[in-house]
C-alpha cells in the first residue's frame, strides 16, 4: 500500500474563509492545510486546522477522488493558492 502526506503551515486564508465539513464552521484567519493520499483508495483526504490546534477538520468535498500521488500534491497545492486568493476550493469540482 502506497500513501503520501503534506502539511503546509501558516496559510492566511483570503476573504471568504474556508468552508469545512458538509455544514461546518467557516475557518479564517491562519491556517494549516494537510493532504494525505491513499493509492489503495485513491483518494485524497484534505483536512484544515487553525494554526497551532490540535483538531483537523475536514475542508467541504473532502475526500476527492486522486488517481495519483503527483495528482494529489498538485490538489494540496490548488487548495493552499485558493485558500489565500479567497477562492471557491477545487474540492467542489474535483482535480485541479
Amino acid at each position: 500500500m502506497s500513501w503520501a502526506s503534506w502539511t503546509t503551515c501558516g496559510i492566511f486564508a483570503g476573504r471568504d474563509g474556508v468552508m469545512t465539513g458538509e455544514s461546518g464552521p467557516v475557518l479564517t484567519g491562519e491556517l494549516d492545510i494537510h493532504t494525505t493520499w491513499t493509492e489503495v483508495e485513491c483518494l485524497a483526504y484534505v483536512t484544515v486546522q487553525y494554526s497551532g490546534a490540535s483538531d483537523w477538520l475536514p475542508l467541504a468535498g473532502s475526500p476527492v477522488p486522486c488517481p495519483s500521488e503527483e495528482a494529489s500534491r498538485a490538489l494540496h497545492e490548488a487548495v493552499i493558492n485558493s485558500v489565500r486568493a479567497g477562492e471557491r476550493l477545487p474540492l467542489s469540482t474535483g482535480l485541479p
